[in-house]
């Protein structure tokens, strides 16, 4: 019993209640006349409750004290971050349950979103610059003149190993889900790689393929998670069978970031 209610108190100091957030959808060419638009920063997305600072999933972050000292009582929404291309530090920092008070002082929050605040984005966004400071950032929402302006922006974040760009419709409330009122851009590279091992599938993929384990040519291996049917889940390409895949950028450890299954490659 004493051990139950220990297991017990020991998860509830390590989750919250999960969070209702905002989601991003894709951007597919839509009208974005009288939008805004915002680099989408590469870090780990943190929402502060108003008391604790959690992860998406309502596990708490061990951030030191000093860092959530000075936090607005109200909820704010946004993203640990340092510097692009970073991922894999930033990560390192946040995730460690003993915080490391001198790696922490490289972080900073990108605030994004005050949930559950009225009126349009940038009204929201307000409620924040009174708490602005070393650690607190807004990020800068750029009015966007058209689809071009959109694109050379872009351009310019990917130029400089960025992640993408976000783009939101300013006047629409805050909406916690996913909404096609803000969407994510981005631009993938493409690459292929030979199957070398199936993985299955949890909860609605039980009994299916839920990831592929995939070789390149330079024998680093990787798994490829998304982009299949659900056809394809129940009959995998074959093993030996080479596919195409598309990704991001490659981390430091030369494995392809974000990819997804595009097609099995036709041999000609």
């Amino acid at each position: 019993m004493r051990s139950l209610l220990f297991l017990t108190l020991f998860s509830v100091s390590l989750f919250a209640q999960k969070p209702h957030l905002l989601l991003l959808k894709t951007y597919k060419d839509q009208n974005i006349t009288g939008w805004v638009m915002s680099e989408k920063l590469d870090g780990i997305r943190a929402y502060w409750s108003g008391k604790e600072l959690l992860f998406r999933s309502g596990r708490v972050i061990h951030a030191p004290k000093w860092f959530t000292k000075n936090y607005p009582p109200f909820p704010i929404d946004g993203e640990l971050w340092t510097k692009r291309a970073d991922f894999e530090n930033i990560s390192s920092i946040v995730r460690d349950e003993i915080p490391n008070e001198k790696a922490w002082k490289q972080i900073k929050h990108y605030i994004f979103e005050v949930p559950n605040a009225k009126g349009g984005l940038l009204e929201r966004l307000k409620k924040v610059e009174p708490y602005e400071g070393k650690i607190i950032k807004l990020i800068p929402q750029i009015p966007i003149k058209n689809k071009k302006h959109l694109q050379t922006f872009l351009k310019e974040i990917e130029h400089k190993k960025g992640e993408g760009v976000v783009v939101r419709d300013p006047n629409a409330p805050y909406i916690a889900k996913r909404t096609s009122k803000a969407l994510k851009v981005k631009s993938f590279l493409d690459k292929e790689c030979k199957i070398i091992g199936y993985n299955r599938g949890h909860g609605k993929l039980k009994d299916m393929m839920g990831s592929l384990t995939c070789q390149m040519d330079n024998n680093v291996t990787f798994k490829i998670g998304s982009g299949f049917s659900l056809e394809e889940r129940k009959n995998p390409p074959a093993i030996g069978s080479v596919v195409t895949f598309k990704y991001k950028e490659m981390t430091k450890y030369g494995k392809p970031r974000f990819p997804v299954f595009l097609r099995v490659r036709i041999r000609k």
